[in-house]
């Protein structure tokens, strides 16, 4: 699902802690529709399920993705494809996501903390929510 372009460079280490961003094919804002966020938000639950992942946030916005991960066994690209065809499957859609996806890799240094409340917090600065909390199709771990 992902371009050769954006996977040249890529490299997955199981351990790690990512910042996985994927949007809808053509911005679509297909997850105003209640139901398409509830399929992708299984999508993300069955990822950590099969144990490929430990979520620690992630928010559903109308036409993307933010998921901070980490990656417990495998690939990320084969965490990400099988997120997109499950979710896609449950949707019901042949064109849900555009190809590919962004991610980047925490360093030591920079703050799990910090990343989760940046994700969650993406309702508010897009206007979607008033407060915290308050936006039904995000969530974090605990912090």
């Amino acid at each position: 699902m992902s371009s050769s372009r954006l996977q040249r460079g890529r490299v997955s280490a199981v351990g790690a802690i990512y910042v996985v961003t994927t949007v809808t094919h053509g911005r679509q804002p297909l997850f105003e529709v209640p139901g398409n966020a509830h399929a992708v938000i299984d999508a993300l639950r069955h990822i950590e399920r099969s144990g490929r992942s430990r979520t620690h946030a992630w928010v559903v916005m109308p036409d993307h993705v933010h998921w901070l991960m980490e990656l417990k066994s495998g690939t990320l690209a084969t965490c990400m494809n099988i997120f997109k065809s499950r979710s896609s499957r449950l949707i019901g859609g042949d064109r849900v996501w555009q190809k590919g996806y962004h991610d980047h890799a925490l360093r030591r240094e920079e703050s799990l903390i910090e990343a989760a409340r940046y994700i969650v917090a993406n309702p508010l600065r897009a206007g979607l929510a008033e407060q915290a909390g308050e936006y039904p199709y995000a969530w974090c771990r605990g912090l």
